[in-house]
């Protein structure tokens, strides 16, 4: 999908008369992807002046490229400051990154749990971007009184 296509498909859901958050069609993923450290050079904040030249991992971007080809949702979700937006989208665009949308200020620190209403999937980079596998994992759940 296309960012006016992806734009379009998430704005104003109605059914049966109520406005309702969409649900994406089954087989296309809604991919949050950070950027440094996972696409590019690991460059803190402190040190934006690197931003422009970080060294792109050209495996995340043939990998992302291609699930941006297939239909999938691109969306980079980055610890950048907002002061550091249009660096950050000149470099990507610059590098040529497909992707939908760009969101800044996410947590630093890591440790991340996400907890949402929708279906999460969560895979920590290390190293290399690939196509993803299914394995079986242990994974940390609320307590709904089933086993």
């Amino acid at each position: 999908m296309r960012k006016e296509e992806v734009e379009k498909y998430l704005n104003k859901k109605v059914e049966e008369g109520e406005i309702v958050s969409p649900v994406l069609p089954e087989g296309t993923t809604n991919y949050l992807i950070d950027i440094d450290g996972t696409i590019c050079d690991d460059i803190p904040n402190e040190e934006p002046e690197r931003m422009a030249t970080a060294k792109v991992y050209p495996d995340a971007l043939e990998t992302l490229n291609k699930w941006y080809e297939e239909g999938h949702i691109i969306c980079f979700f980055t610890a950048r400051l907002e002061s550091h937006r249009e660096i950050t989208e000149k470099w990507l665009n610059d590098s040529g990154f497909k992707y939908h949308s760009l969101l800044m200020g996410k947590p630093r620190g890591g440790n991340y749990h996400w907890i949402d209403n929708h279906l999460v999937k969560a895979t920590r980079y290390n190293g290399k971007f690939t196509d993803l596998i299914e394995k079986e994992v242990k994974i940390q759940v609320f307590d709904d009184g089933e086993k």
